[in-house]
Order: C-alpha cells, then structure tokens, then sequence
C-alpha cells in the first residue's frame, strides 16, 4: 500500500474524484458510504501516484513510510476495508 487514509478524513471524496484507479471507497454511492467514518485507500489498486495527496483537504491521506506511530492502526484499518 502506498498511502493510507487517517481519522482526520472528512469523506468529502476529493480524493476519489482524483484517483486514476478508483482505489478509494466507499464513495458516495455506494452502500456503506454513510455509516463509514472515513474513506480507504485499497491496497492493491493503488499505484503510488499521489495524485489523492494534494486534493485531501483535510491533510488524511500520508505515504505509509510517513504515518506516525499514534496513526499505525490506520494502515491495518485501510488494508482490512477491502478484505470483505
């Protein structure tokens, strides 16, 4: 996984506008959407463009070698969404 999205997400889906590999959920259409407290990052989709980054306004979204260690849980979090 490249990046990994934090508990400071808003869902305001910046990022999921500009993934090029649609590797961010849930989105706003999709089941779950409401009743989850942020967004995820998949990763196997994704590819390490940072593209997502820039667009987060809520500085969520951090390279997984630059998360602090009080955010680490969030790297399982995100890899666990996709695990369903």
């Amino acid at each position: 996984m490249a990046y990994v999205i934090t508990d400071s997400c808003i869902k305001d889906s910046l990022c999921v506008d500009v993934c090029p590999t649609d590797c961010i959920h849930p989105k706003q259409d999709e089941p779950g959407f409401e009743e989850a407290t942020q967004l995820f990052v998949d990763p196997v989709e994704c590819i390490d463009c940072g593209a997502c980054v820039p667009a987060c306004t809520s500085d969520s979204i951090l390279a997984v070698d630059d998360v602090p260690e009080d955010k680490k849980p969030f790297i399982e979090r995100n890899t666990a969404f996709f695990k369903n």
